[in-house]
């Protein structure tokens, strides 16, 4: 596609031509996507879907916020809690979540507010103990 269109023919007419020899070169063969449906259409228009599909493909998660993505680590490490195999993990994942929202709380970072507060080891030790 590196040539340029000749002057007197038709636009539409050149294109076609680049693509029937493209076609017939085999090309469009061994395109990723080939013979696979297309996406649906039916979802509502973003204006990010190239940028979200990429994130998506790369495995880059989403940027948060630092107040939210220290409210998600609070979540997940209530999660880790719930899976830990000793009462010394609980306490290790309690500690290291405390460490982040007191730092958190001494200085707010940027963003939504935080809202939260430390975890309570001993009551996180004493549910763990009551589900095992």
């Amino acid at each position: 596609m590196t040539e340029r269109k000749p002057p007197g023919v038709d636009f539409e007419s050149w294109v076609d031509k680049q693509i029937r020899e493209a076609t017939e070169r085999g090309d469009f063969e061994h395109l990723s996507g080939f013979g696979k449906p297309l996406p649906d259409d039916t979802a509502p228009y973003d204006e990010l879907w190239w940028v979200k599909g990429k994130m998506h493909r790369e495995g880059i998660a989403p940027v948060l916020p630092p107040a939210l993505a220290l409210r998600k680590e609070a979540e997940d490490a209530l999660e880790a809690v719930g899976r830990a195999a000793s009462e010394a993990e609980v306490r290790r994942i309690v500690a290291d979540v405390n460490e982040k929202i007191t730092a958190a709380l001494r200085r707010p970072p940027a963003g939504p507010p935080l809202r939260l507060t430390p975890l309570d080891a001993e009551e996180l030790v004493r549910r763990w103990r009551s589900r095992r």
